[in-house]
């Protein structure tokens, strides 16, 4: 059987941002146990021109729900850019799952060859959904995943591959 779209998105999503919540809760108890100040992780960044933790698990949240919801053929839910804790990320990253949740395979299989049109750059680029999906969406998606484990690992949180790749179906 090919593998689908609903199946090339959703579950991945799900599964890399239940890891990613799991990794902000070890980061949380880190900083406690060592007094850091949570304010210091959350807005700590590999580089001067990078966005900090806080921003990164923000966007890994928009790709998951807005990648999702325009291959499903609706609109995206908006989420305030609000959260300054742990706490408040992990639950814009439930609030992430629980769309994903609602959403079934019906609704983006066959999205393959559908029109994506996204704003890059302050410009209109359209993709056809499987290019959209595989070739800009994902990538994107793991990169800021990738970018927040990368600044707590940096900053000493005791984390290792499990933490990033998480629970994987069917282990």
């Amino acid at each position: 059987m090919p593998l689908s779209m609903y199946q090339a998105s959703v579950p991945p999503f799900m599964q890399m941002l239940a890891a990613l919540s799991g990794v902000l809760e070890k980061a949380e108890t880190h900083a406690g146990a060592r007094k850091i100040d949570p304010a210091a992780l959350l807005q700590d960044r590999l580089f001067p021109d990078m966005w900090p933790l806080a921003r990164q698990v923000q966007i890994a949240c928009d790709f998951a729900k807005g990648v999702t919801a325009r291959l499903a053929g609706i609109d995206p839910p908006v989420h305030e850019d609000t959260e300054r804790t742990f706490a408040e990320l992990r639950v814009r990253i439930e609030k992430t799952l629980d769309f994903l949740r609602a959403l079934n395979a019906d609704q983006i299989d066959g999205s393959e060859g559908r029109d994506i049109t996204i704003k890059l750059g302050g410009k209109p680029v359209t993709f056809k959904g499987q290019t959209y999906l595989l070739h800009f969406a994902l990538p994107n998606f793991y990169f800021h995943c990738t970018t927040a484990y990368a600044i707590l690992r940096h900053n000493g949180v005791e984390l290792g591959k499990r933490d990033f790749v998480g629970k994987v179906p069917g282990l």
